[in-house]
């Protein structure tokens, strides 16, 4: 559904070149969960942005339900990103002067399409998300786990082919970020929707199908989640991710201890990378037109720590 082959992008500042991703290849499923970690500076915000169509990359591909993305105008990128593409970001992006519900309609505004399909679809996502005894508050009077929600389900509302996160939780105690990974669980379930997501934490991505660790601009490694069911699944992939960060964190520059492996072609490739640098001052400031993807959470690979989720 999604296929990211071979994509490289610098930064330029004066007559210097700065290389953040170098020669990514990956795919997301449709219904699969992914997570990227890495470090700042690791690729993983400039990963997104090119997904976005945010900024563009020198090489390589994105194609996003069998449509490639390069080479597309702006009216066109633009209709990508409104129909094809959900956001969910740090810091919820809700307008303060609409309620909760129009909050989830806002796309559907911008299209004109505000229809009965959609006043319908926007009833469903309040009651499925735990948000419909809210629809009528504006986001200042609702706590910060229902404004992340409300903006997982306004990422819904065109029913888009992929959901890009970044950083979702990263503003959350521990009570709200499991809550919105619930709203993330529950859209895959029950509205067959795909996760991309961008993450400082290993709790949040424990419950992913599959972990790209990202460092200097290349794929460290991989991980994928075990067979098991519930808590006992999640708490063993946590424990796999927070050492296989230690090791990330602690491994010399250009170490890969496996691979990465190409999820194009189910074939293994030695010459991996996924993700971005997680900053919106691109190296001297050449790029302007970067989104407002946030970036570092608040748990960094260095430290991480299991949360309390009690």
């Amino acid at each position: 559904m999604l296929y990211v082959k071979n994509l490289h992008k610098s930064y330029q500042s004066g007559s210097k070149s700065y290389p953040v991703l170098k020669g990514i290849n990956f795919s997301v499923a449709k219904q699969e969960f992914v997570a990227v970690m890495g470090p700042s500076g690791s690729g993983k915000s400039t990963l997104l942005n090119c997904i976005s169509c945010y900024i563009p990359f020198e090489q390589g591909t994105i194609t996003l339900g069998g449509q490639e993305l390069k080479g597309l105008d702006e009216n066109a990128l633009a209709k990508v990103r409104n129909e094809k593409l959900g956001f969910v970001f740090q810091d919820f992006m809700l307008l303060d002067g609409l309620s909760v519900r129009e909050n989830i309609l806002v796309p559907r505004i911008i299209q004109g399409k505000v229809d009965q399909d959609a006043e319908k679809l926007a009833d469903k996502l309040l009651s499925l998300f735990g948000i419909d005894h809210i629809a009528g508050k504006y986001p200042a009077d609702v706590s910060g786990g229902e404004r992340q929600r409300t903006a997982v389900a306004r990422s819904l509302i065109n029913r888009p082919l992929l959901i890009l996160a970044d950083e979702p939780t990263g503003n959350l105690d521990s009570k709200s970020s499991r809550a919105v990974i619930e709203s993330f669980e529950n859209a895959r379930a029950k509205l067959g929707a795909s996760i991309f997501m961008v993450t400082h934490d290993s709790y949040a991505a424990s419950f992913c199908d599959r972990v790209i660790l990202l460092k200097d601009g290349v794929v460290y490694d991989t991980l994928e989640a075990g067979h098991g069911r519930g808590e006992e699944r999640q708490a063993a992939f946590q424990d796999r991710l927070l050492g296989a960060i230690r090791e990330m964190s602690s491994a010399s520059p250009g170490d890969n201890p496996s691979g990465s492996r190409n999820y194009d072609n189910n074939t293994e490739s030695n010459a991996p990378a996924h993700i971005d640098p997680g900053s919106r001052n691109y190296n001297g400031g050449t790029e302007n037109k970067a989104p407002a993807h946030i970036g570092a959470g608040t748990e960094t690979p260095g430290s991480a720590e299991r949360r309390d989720t009690k």
